[in-house]
């Protein structure tokens, strides 16, 4: 064997070497499916920027287009997601969207819970008494005829997106999906996090839920705690810092 073949043996057995070691670290992180969950208003497109931070590293992720009819209907349409997972799931949930996961989060699947900017309520409790709407957003819920709940367009961006570009914020507005009422007086018959790992975000300039109430759910839920500088849309205005707290979480996954 002459100098230069042992030489290219050697590059080659070197290549297969970097190979082998390094896809644990792929299967490991394609191994776990992060759901993420929207909160009241807002639909699944508002996850676009912390799914394509998700997704350019490796994860795979699915979102929940729930009808926000009600708390028992939200919570069906999110396990009809996680019915089609094969593996560990990171279950993430934003606003109202926390409750939702709280509940649906005790399938065995879901391996930890994230929660942003979002509800912890407990069994018995309901999303509206553990966590009432800021003022002045509270007076700038408007009622529908047939029960629903939406934000004043005019008071949408200060409210809820106080930190995003203005034309975002307003079509936000306008593209915004009412809630049941009903929603928020329904008792939750499961809290997911008595027995998971949980971590929560909160937004400190946050006018929808009020942050100090989002500390003590989180508190109480011995959740781990990131804090954000934004506001109730924190996920679509810092979706790199957001994402960074999934994967954390979905790292720990054993």
């Amino acid at each position: 064997m002459t100098t230069t073949q042992r030489f290219l043996g050697a590059i080659a057995a070197l290549m297969v070497a970097a190979a082998t070691n390094a896809q644990p670290a792929r299967s490991s992180t394609a191994a776990v499916t992060i759901v993420l969950v929207h909160g009241a208003l807002i639909d699944g497109s508002s996850w676009r920027g912390v799914y394509d931070v998700l997704t350019r590293d490796g994860y795979r992720v699915r979102i929940v287009q729930q009808p926000l009819t009600g708390l028992a209907e939200d919570v069906a349409a999110t396990k009809r997601v996680l019915d089609q997972q094969d593996g560990p799931v990171i279950l993430v949930g934003h606003s109202y969207g926390g409750s939702i996961i709280t509940v649906a989060g005790s399938d065995p699947k879901v391996k930890a819970l994230v929660y942003v900017a979002a509800l912890q309520p407990d069994v018995g409790e309901t999303s509206g008494e553990v966590a009432p709407p800021m003022p002045p957003a509270s007076n700038d819920l408007k009622p529908t005829e047939d029960g629903f709940v939406f934000l004043d367009p005019a008071k949408f961006a200060a409210d809820f997106g106080a930190d995003l570009p203005k034309a975002q914020a307003e079509f936000m507005a306008r593209s915004q999906m009412p809630v049941s009422g009903a929603a928020f007086n329904a008792k939750l018959t499961a809290a997911a996090w008595r027995d998971k790992p949980s971590y929560a975000i909160i937004a400190t300039q946050d006018r929808a839920l009020n942050p100090e109430i989002a500390r003590w759910m989180a508190k109480r839920a011995g959740s781990k705690v990131t804090v954000i500088k934004a506001s109730h849309a924190v996920h679509i205005s810092h979706p790199r810092d957001v994402a960074r707290v999934i994967e954390t979480a979905a790292r720990a996954v054993k």
